[in-house]
């Protein structure tokens, strides 16, 4: 008994030193400790996951110690991370991005692909997504995973003082911007998610040949060059626009569902404010994706997937009505708002417009460009009207 009672204290001895290998090599076995959470939000996704995530960190204080988020903008985000990936000093664990950064990121070489690369992690998730989702998910090719969607517009928020009669047509937005002078702008497509859906919904409202394909944009070309003659300016960000709306510097704006109805929720515009989609409008999609930067260590990686698994659990995903910023925000399917916390349902029950929910049962609907055309789309918008925004 007392033999076995010292090779046990000999083993735990051993377990917690340097151990010798048969090659003659040692390898100093530890406990892996907690990391510090670096996370980069290129697309305002934080409201929305935040709560997730310290209940995550709660739950496994042996993952993450600290959470630090930093924002970065679409444009310098992949420049920040190679830098940290050829310094091989990699600060960033986690990126939550729209489909915009998540272009710039392939296009520089900065993130993981995760599927099929971790498939083992996530075998459900594609079963999971709600059909529009799915579709989102499957646009990005395995580079980043559909965290919240929405079918998001083009709809267009309105003072109904200034704008007794909305328009109906592309050709009665134009006679309305001429006859009003600098009422009506957007924010850069580059920067803004109602600017994408504007900018992305025109081809299907004007009946382009090919609204997959920026290049063959005749007709969506040729109205915004006719609408950039009444626009003063182009903002950098949404926000500014709806701030510009409220202060009565414009009277109609690009918006989307969600940011419409936030915006009164939070008292960023009055409740009175209106919203009106113009005819023959195809609903563009929106999401915001989860995604990983190369560069991590295995220790990280585990973390990482472990706290994805969580976020995109039905009850984490039923927070992701929040506010109603990303109306309706959850993509996996099944989740109703009355599965949303009851703060959530407080805030947006009597925001929720019936044309919103009205919208996404009768009117079609498709995802953004691709990767490679939405970065084509930027540009040549970009080379157009660049010289117009106010940064």
């Amino acid at each position: 008994m007392k033999k076995f009672k010292l090779l046990s204290l000999m083993l735990v001895m051993v377990s917690t030193m340097t151990i010798f290998t048969g090659c003659g090599t040692k390898e100093t076995v530890k406990a892996e400790k907690p990391i510090t959470l670096d996370i980069m939000d290129i697309s305002g996704t934080m409201q929305l996951v935040g709560d997730a995530i310290d209940q995550f960190k709660a739950a496994n204080p042996g993952l993450i110690s600290e959470v630090v988020v930093k924002k970065a903008s679409v444009l310098e985000a992949p420049s920040l991370l190679k830098s940290q990936i050829l310094a091989e000093d990699m600060q960033t664990d986690l990126i939550f991005t729209g489909i915009d950064g998540l272009s710039n990121a392939i296009d520089r070489d900065v993130i993981e692909k995760i599927m099929p690369n971790y498939s083992s992690s996530f075998p459900e998730l594609e079963n999971n997504y709600s059909d529009g989702a799915k579709a989102t998910y499957k646009l990005v090719n395995g580079y980043g995973i559909t965290y919240v969607f929405s079918p998001s517009g083009p709809l267009f928020t309105y003072n109904p003082d200034n704008v007794p009669n909305v328009p109906k047509t592309p050709e009665e937005l134009l006679a309305f911007a001429k006859a009003n002078v600098g009422k009506f702008t957007y924010a850069r497509p580059a920067n803004s998610g109602p600017g994408r859906n504007f900018l992305q919904g025109l081809p299907y409202i004007l009946g382009d040949s090919n609204p997959k394909d920026p290049k063959t944009w005749d007709k969506t070309w040729a109205f915004l060059k006719e609408l950039d003659k009444y626009i003063d300016y182009y903002p950098t960000k949404t926000g500014v626009t709806f701030t510009e709306l409220k202060d009565g510097k414009r009277w109609v704006i690009p918006s989307q569902f969600g940011w419409d109805m936030n915006q009164r929720i939070i008292g960023g515009i009055p409740q009175s404010y209106q919203g009106f989609l113009l005819n023959n409008t195809t609903l563009v999609s929106d999401a915001q994706y989860i995604a990983i930067p190369k560069g991590l260590s295995e220790h990280q990686k585990k973390v990482v997937t472990k706290l994805i698994q969580w976020l995109m659990t039905p009850k984490m995903q039923a927070i992701t009505y929040d506010s109603g910023y990303f109306y309706p925000g959850p993509s996996v399917k099944g989740l109703t708002l009355d599965s949303a916390p009851k703060a959530s349902q407080d805030k947006i029950k009597p925001a929720l417009r019936q044309q919103y929910d009205d919208a996404i049962k009768t009117l079609p609907s498709a995802t953004q460009l691709d990767t490679e055309n939405l970065m084509k789309a930027l540009e040549m918008w970009d080379e157009l009207f660049g010289s117009k925004i106010k940064r």
